[in-house]
């Protein structure tokens, strides 16, 4: 059997088109590949945006800046000498990007300049860190990716 040009590209562009079903279907059937790119109250969220960039201004003018980093305990939280720890009020929340039945929020409850949250709560995995607190009327925001 002879093959013309014209069978050719037929072939070409069905092979094609198999190629690129194939890899459609494996992008969509790989749990790995997973990932909710939108927050659930994105009009909510967009409308404390300026907020927020202003509270993120705020931790980045910091003198002396909370430490954030990952310690065989948990997520450790040490927040700066010159702080009166009594008088912070604020929240953690983790954002799990691959899985949003992982996310979750934790009030801050300080015994002193340091908190951890146990590990044990988090999974293992790519993780956001995001820290909001007030300190003496200043709102502070400061939003890390960390790896557990």
């Amino acid at each position: 059997m002879k093959l013309n040009w014209g069978t050719s590209i037929v072939i070409a562009f069905v092979l094609f088109i198999g190629f690129i079903m194939f890899m459609v279907v494996q992008m969509l059937s790989n749990k790995e590949l997973e990932y909710d790119l939108v927050v659930e109250s994105y009009y909510q969220k967009e409308l404390t945006f300026q907020e927020d960039l202003d509270s993120a201004q705020n931790a980045a003018d910091l003198e002396n800046q909370v430490n954030i980093a990952m310690i065989s305990e948990g997520l450790q939280i040490i927040f700066p000498s010159d702080f009166d720890y009594s008088e912070i009020e604020g929240e953690v929340f983790l954002y799990r990007p691959s899985d949003k039945a992982l996310d979750f929020t934790v009030q801050l409850q300080l015994e002193n300049s340091e908190y951890v949250l146990p590990r044990s709560l988090m999974e293992a995995g790519k993780w956001e860190v995001n820290l909001k607190f007030n300190h003496k009327g200043e709102d502070y925001f400061i939003q890390q990716k960390i790896q557990i």
